[in-house]
């Protein structure tokens, strides 16, 4: 197969082109490194089954001719970061909505196979845990601009889910919960690298509110995992997917195994919402996704602990000359 992978010199992107380029097929990436990185494709350059072009998914041109030459496309880029999208919203819901407007349209004038990646974040408030796939979704105001993205990856999977409906384009939608690993950047508000580096570091790590909020990290390797089994499964198309753990940890509790798995000093520092991100923000206590159905369609389900998601982050940076004090 020849795969187009938009956003695929991002984190799961690029770790999604090492699985499928494992597996015998070609890759190519599109690119416009806002968020993701030449560094993390490097390593695949010389593969000869390996491209990657420097672009937006606004360009139509490029998107279409890149489409021509694929089987199937994988849509990751998008605006990501809880930071990015509270300072920037316009540019998160422009980006968001607009490029897969870009990349469903193409696909649908070749009839070429899409998956979507969308976020856990579509659940909003809600408090109907664990979250199925089929759950109502439940939106904050549209006064706060935390709920944009949530929002503008909703308006993709509609859309979607409408190409599918209405002309019949084979697409599938896969719903992410923060996924972590190797690669990652902290930059954008992701809190494991971010917490892995301040411990290494010798600072003081930073947990926002009270840190009782409770969340699920999936390791980016059986994300990926997850995606190419459902990129085999014809029967896929149509359907929306969990994709993430059921193992749950307060961010208080991560901090805390960080600083242990590192022999930091650090002390945990609790930070008030409206210090990092305005007066007014809104988060969500819980995030737990229900993975039944992906496990019965595909048989996956996640295999790396939560420790083991912690020490590849810390070994991938000392890797990187961040040591401790």
């Amino acid at each position: 197969m020849r795969y187009l992978i938009t956003g695929g010199a991002g984190f799961i992107g690029s770790h999604l082109s090492d699985l499928l380029l494992e597996q015998g097929h070609a890759v190519q990436v599109l690119d416009d490194l806002s968020t993701g990185s030449l560094e993390n494709v490097t390593h695949l350059q010389e593969h000869p089954h390996f491209r990657c072009t420097v672009g937006s998914v606004a360009d139509e041109r490029l998107v279409a001719e890149l489409v021509a030459d694929a089987d199937a496309i994988v849509h990751l880029a998008a605006a990501v970061g809880v930071r990015l999208v509270v300072e920037r919203p316009v540019r998160a819901i422009e980006t968001n909505v607009h490029c897969t407007e870009v990349v469903l349209a193409h696909a649908d004038e070749q009839q070429k196979p899409v998956m979507v990646a969308s976020t856990s974040e579509v659940y909003g408030k809600s408090e109907a845990l664990p979250f199925r796939e089929d759950g109502d979704l439940q939106m904050g105001a549209t006064s706060k601009a935390r709920w944009a993205y949530a929002c503008s990856k909703a308006i993709d999977e509609f859309l979607a889910m409408a190409y599918w409906r209405e002309r019949s384009l084979p697409v599938t939608v896969v719903r992410l919960f923060n996924t972590v690993g190797p690669r990652q950047t902290g930059s954008y508000g992701m809190v494991v690298p971010r917490l892995v580096g301040q411990a290494l570091a010798g600072e003081p790590l930073t947990v926002y509110g009270d840190g009782r909020q409770m969340r699920c990290f999936c390791h980016v390797a059986d994300v990926v995992g997850a995606l190419s089994g459902l990129l085999s499964e014809p029967r896929a198309a149509g359907n929306v997917f969990n994709v993430g753990s059921t193992e749950e940890v307060s961010i208080a509790e991560l901090a805390r195994r960080i600083v242990e798995h590192t022999g930091s000093s650090s002390e945990i520092s609790m930070i008030p919402y409206e210090e990092v991100y305005g007066a007014g923000f809104e988060d969500m206590f819980r995030r737990v996704p229900d993975i039944a159905k992906i496990k019965s369609w595909t048989g996956w389900s996640p295999s790396r602990s939560l420790d083991e998601i912690i020490c590849d982050v810390i070994a991938e940076y000392r890797g990187a000359q961040v040591e401790l004090p």
